[in-house]
Order: C-alpha cells, then structure tokens, then sequence
C-alpha cells in the first residue's frame, strides 16, 4: 500500500464518493481544469467529468448559493473555498439557509453540503490566506465543524462529511498538505464524526489541539517525557458538536489541561473547551487551565509567521506551569 499525503488523502476520498455515489459533486473555482489552488481535485475532471466537476466564476457568493440549492434538490455537493479567508463570501448563504434549512422546513428539507476550505497559516501567505477562523463556525446551530490532524483522519471525515445529512464545514491545514505520508487503504471507510482522537496516554497533564498544531504538541509531548513529564494528546478533530466527554475524562485523570490552536486567543474555540471545564471539571483540576494560541492580531508576514503560531517551546512552559501548581 502507497504511503500518500493529507492533501492526497483529500483527493482519494473525494474520487472514492464519487465512484461510489452519483450524487456526488465538486464545484469551486478552479477544481476542474487545474485541480484546485493546492491540487486536491486533480484528475477528477479527467475521471467524472464536467458535469460533476463544475468550475465556477470567481464568486464565492455565487459557490455558497449553487451549493444550497443542489442540496436542496437532493445532490451532494462538495464546495471548495480556494482559502478560509475567501470563504466570507459565502458566510450569508451557509448560516441564513444551509445551517437554517432542518430546523425552518422542521426536518422535511436538508442540507447535505461540505464545504473544503485550506485553512490556518505557516506556507508565508498574506493574513487573509492564512485565517484561521473556525470559531466563527463553531456559534452557527445547524453546522458540523470538523478539522483533521492526518492523512488517515483527513480520508476518513471527509468521506464521513460528504454522507452526513447535514451540512459540515470541513477546514484542510494547508500547512501540513504535504508534509509527511502514512499509508490510508482506499476502502471508503469512513471515521466518526463528533469523536476526539486520544493520539497518546498520559497520566500528569492533557494536551488538546487540532489541525496543525497536533504536530508541535505532539513534539512537545515528546520534549515532557524526557523531563519525566506524562502528557496525554487528544486532536478534538470535529470541533462542533464538541466531544466533551473525552476532554473531561483525560483531565479527570492529570489533573492539567493545556489548549493548543493557531486562531487568535479572544473568543477562539479553546475559551469554550476552557469555560466548560470550569463548568464541569473544575474540582477535577490541579491547576489553572492554559491556553496556547495566536495572538489579538492578523497574522503577520512570514519573518514573523511562525512567531505568532504556538511552538513546542511555548506549548512546554505551559505545560510546566501547571506542574508547578500543587494543591
């Protein structure tokens, strides 16, 4: 078996549903001829052609409304924004119509949708290719937020987003697309969705992320257990509807919590984990929760880029703060 890429796993998935499932389409721009901006749809167009691979206009208002309106009407359309900061533009007809559909025809309508969209930073992109703004999504009722880790999990939720009934934002980490491979059997099995992935045990503090920060955190796990440190790392990877249980399990357990994400640090997704843990786990916890995030700011140009992403370095003092709280 072929050891492929995050980015490859996306494509597989996609060719597979398709093969599988004539309702299935793509559309975006530039999904057809040139395979997407990063290449996720290569040779799909080639393989099902241009009614089912649809190059649209540059007009994300345009993507967002067709893709309702298939949905609506029984296909299962998959949209592709070519970045998440150009996926504004389609933000009226994903949370006015496909968050709203189930609920205003009271279950008789829905929207199967996923919308594709690169996200976070780290490839030295302007701010607004580089956004990492899955809290906007997270407040929406109505809509699945999902963001996987890895090849194996990309494959997985992607073929788990395209069968759910309902529409699912499902956010790529551009950053990792192409940077390590593992091997994903094409066998159409689809992960769960709504489930956090425990990556590694560990018995004195819980570290949780998602997206590309799984890879620093993981290395920073690495960096504890040479100072005799046990982390435990979980990738939420479906961040809405959030997985609770799990997080609340590992932390029942050290003790410690330390949340990793790339999106600024006011109102980002790790508040809501924080705040439920202050509201369920709170005597469970040995110390304060720590938060390692982005900063209040836009994401700067790539001199500085990866000082405003979280570290290992930054990821280890946290974790070595709540060691130092003893209660």
């Amino acid at each position: 078996m072929a050891q492929i890429t995050l980015i490859e796993a996306v494509t597989q998935a996609l060719a597979w549903e398709m093969q599988h499932d004539p309702s299935v389409v793509v559309l975006g721009e530039d999904v057809g001829v040139n395979g997407g901006v990063f290449r996720a749809t290569q040779g799909l167009l080639d393989k099902f052609g241009a009614e089912r691979v649809i190059d649209t206009p540059l007009d994300e208002t345009t993507i967002g409304g067709i893709t309702v309106g298939l949905a609506a009407q029984g296909m299962k359309p998959v949209a592709e924004a070519q970045f998440e900061g150009f996926i504004y533009g389609m933000l009226e007809q994903i949370i006015c119509h496909a968050a709203r559909f189930r609920n205003r025809t009271r279950g008789r309508m829905s929207v199967p949708a996923v919308w594709r969209a690169p996200w976070g930073g780290g490839i030295r992109a302007p701010e607004h290719h580089s956004e990492a703004n899955e809290a906007l999504f997270t407040n929406v009722p109505g809509l699945r937020v999902v963001l996987p880790s890895s090849p194996g999990r990309a494959y997985g939720l992607l073929l788990a987003a395209i069968r759910d009934p309902d529409p699912v934002i499902f956010f790529e980490p551009k950053r990792i697309y192409r940077q390590y491979k593992e091997e994903v059997p094409d066998d159409g099995e689809a992960l769960p969705l709504d489930v956090c992935f425990v990556l590694r045990d560990g018995s004195d503090v819980t570290l949780v992320t998602w997206g590309a920060q799984v890879k620093e955190t993981l290395e920073a796990a690495d960096a504890l257990a040479e100072q005799g440190i046990s982390a435990e790392v979980i990738d939420v990877a479906t961040l809405k509807p959030l997985d609770f249980d799990t997080i609340h399990e590992s932390v029942r357990k050290t003790g410690r919590c330390v949340i990793v994400h790339e999106a600024p640090r006011t109102a980002g997704f790790g508040a809501e984990i924080s705040a439920r843990l202050a509201e369920h786990a709170l005597y469970d916890l040995l110390a304060p929760v720590e938060r390692v995030t982005g900063y209040d700011t836009h994401i700067p140009l790539f001199r500085l880029e990866m000082k405003y992403l979280p570290s290992v370095k930054r990821i280890v003092a946290a974790a070595q703060r709540t060691m130092e709280v003893s209660c």
